[in-house]
């Protein structure tokens, strides 16, 4: 059996005081100042990951640094408290390691964490972006949005999974803009995207105008704050939410009744799975980039799987077949961590057909 670990860290201090409750009754600032210090932890066991062939298990371990620290201190330093939580994992018994929300973006996204280790390590972001694919092309369809036809806006474009995601939908999509604040960087990202597909995507960074216009928007960015808010979106939109932290305003959930928002790779995982770990999902569902990490485990492929700025298709191509093979699958909607029933779909799409009427 190959084991496996997965790194998380606190999002925000919401998470350090849940952990340890006696922080709430300290300012935010001190217990940000302390939770540098801290060790790395073994957060929980991970028990009965199970496909038709092969079984494994694994830790989360975590790193004591919120989304805010891992942006802001010095990267030198936030790479040996992360490398120095890898090593954790290795003494374990993990044979590879998958790097967990802002764990896969900082420095140079795992290169020089598994220069440092002695163990594989994958950012999960090939499945993330397999699964993201996926879910946003089943929400555009149960909204009657036809992708070839659609106005289609990938946010945080320019990033590993973004780029990507542009390359593969370029394929699908007729009308594709290109969100980033790098102009060079989207420049180069469109002739690419023409060399190889002959489409050419818009490219702007004015991500206000482009979302307003947007039939469907996959948003991948990094940022630490919010970065779509309700009056954002038009009606009918379908917007998929791979970024953790989250790019879209939970305001949108509630204020927003005619648009579809979906949290990108959510993911079934095979056999009677325990996380012994709250992360916001019920039972057996998990993150894709938890799950490239338990699938590369299950296939004995123990390597550095998805590493660096640049993915590729036959990365995701790659993935989404071990995928299949193990049994890992796309687990319906989900919006905000609750799920999202055919019901509540159409709903969305009568009150966004109600809005249009108004409107004309």
């Amino acid at each position: 059996m190959h084991k496996f670990a997965f790194m998380i860290h606190p999002l925000d201090i919401s998470d350090v005081t849940r952990k340890f409750p006696i922080a709430r009754y300290l300012p935010p600032a001190l217990v940000e100042r302390a939770v540098r210090y801290l060790p790395p932890l073994k957060t929980s066991h991970i028990t009965g990951v199970r496909s038709p062939y092969a079984a494994t298990e694994g830790w989360f371990v975590a790193c004591p640094l919120t989304t805010r620290q891992m942006l802001t201190l010095p990267e030198d330093l936030v790479l040996k408290k992360l490398i120095r939580t890898g090593k954790m994992a290795e003494k374990m018994g993990a044979a590879i390691l998958g790097l967990g929300a802002m764990t896969s973006v900082v420095g140079d996204a795992g290169i020089t964490i598994a220069r440092h280790l002695n163990i594989a390590v994958t950012t999960g972001n090939s499945y993330t972006v397999a699964t993201a694919l996926e879910a946003t092309e089943k929400a555009a369809a149960m909204m009657d949005i036809d992708l070839t036809r659609a106005e289609v806006a990938i946010m945080g474009a320019t990033g590993s999974i973004g780029a990507v995601c542009a390359r593969i939908l370029a394929r699908r999509c007729r009308h594709l803009t290109l969100i980033a604040r790098n102009e060079l960087k989207l420049a180069r990202l469109a002739q690419k995207i023409k060399d190889e597909t002959g489409l050419a995507v818009v490219i702007t960074k004015n991500s206000l105008e482009a979302l307003r216009r947007a039939d469907v928007i996959l948003t991948v960015t990094s940022a630490v704050d919010t970065v779509i808010e309700p009056d954002d979106l038009k009606p009918g939109a379908v917007v998929c939410d791979v970024a953790r932290p989250r790019d879209v305003s939970r305001r949108v959930a509630e204020v927003r009744d005619d648009v579809l928002v979906i949290d990108g790779g959510v993911v079934q995982v095979p056999g009677e799975v325990d996380f012994h770990f709250n992360f916001g999902y019920p039972p057996g569902l998990s993150y894709a980039c938890m799950a490239e990490t338990m699938i590369l485990a299950l296939e004995g492929r123990i390597e550095n799987f998805t590493l660096g700025r640049e993915l590729t298709v036959e990365q995701i191509d790659t993935i989404n077949r071990l995928a299949a093979k193990h049994g890992f699958r796309v687990a319906g909607f989900r919006s905000f961590e609750l799920p999202v029933s055919a019901e509540q779909v159409a709903a969305i799409k009568e009150r966004a057909r109600q809005e249009e009427a108004l409107a004309r």
